[in-house]
């Protein structure tokens, strides 16, 4: 049994791919980690050339995508949520997954996961629930598809102003909107997925629940 975990998270090693990895290694079993930066897929056309063939008319990565998605018994997602929603990476991998569906339904009965890293901090309520709209951007992708969601991870993310170097002076800093007017770079710091554990053991718990889903069929 194989297992497939994809991260849209660009960053090398980020805390998005750390806690997907973790997920991937708590299964027990053969998995294969996919960072999307490193391939080129765009979003589907809605063109419905697939219909006959499973196969998206678009000559890309994400053709390739698609077949590791179908071969594998497992899917797991991980992405982070800029402007409030799902990455566009992240994005563009479920998208063009559609092909998979017709007739056939080939992701169908697969246990499947999310993990989403977010910078906006839960108890935040005058702001969005980014954390929510990224993990339902996947739950719900994976319940169209009739997989089965078992988990998903919730990391804190960082705020990309934290290293643009004028996180502290800038009038439109994300870190002054995210936690306040006199929040600093400094009193903020730094979130790392390993001193996380809440996230650390809800990675542990998702990929030990996907195992004993594919070890029950």
């Amino acid at each position: 049994m194989k297992v497939l975990g994809v991260s849209g998270s660009p960053i090398k090693n980020s805390n998005t791919d750390r806690a997907l990895q973790v997920a991937l290694e708590s299964t027990g079993l053969q998995t294969e980690f996919i960072k999307l930066k490193d391939y080129s897929i765009a979003p589907c056309q809605a063109c419905l050339g697939c219909l006959k063939t499973n196969i998206c008319v678009i000559e890309d990565d994400g053709r390739l995508l698609a077949e590791k998605a179908k071969e594998a018994d497992a899917l797991i997602i991980a992405g982070f949520t800029p402007y409030s929603s799902l990455d566009a990476r992240t994005k563009a991998f479920i998208e063009r997954l559609y092909p998979l569906r017709h007739t056939h339904g080939y992701m169908a009965g697969k246990p499947g996961g999310a993990v989403i890293t977010c910078a906006i901090p839960a108890d935040n309520a005058m702001l969005p629930p980014a954390c929510d709209f990224g993990v339902n951007a996947i739950r719900f992708y994976m319940m169209e598809e009739g997989m089965e969601f078992v988990g998903e991870v919730r990391v804190k993310g960082n705020v990309p102003c934290i290293k643009c170097g004028h996180g502290d002076e800038c009038t439109m800093s994300g870190i002054k909107m995210l936690y306040g007017e006199d929040a600093t770079v400094a009193s903020v710091g730094v979130n790392t997925f390993e001193e996380q554990t809440d996230a650390l053991a809800a990675a542990v718990e998702l990929g030990k629940n996907i195992a004993e889903r594919l070890k029950s069929k």
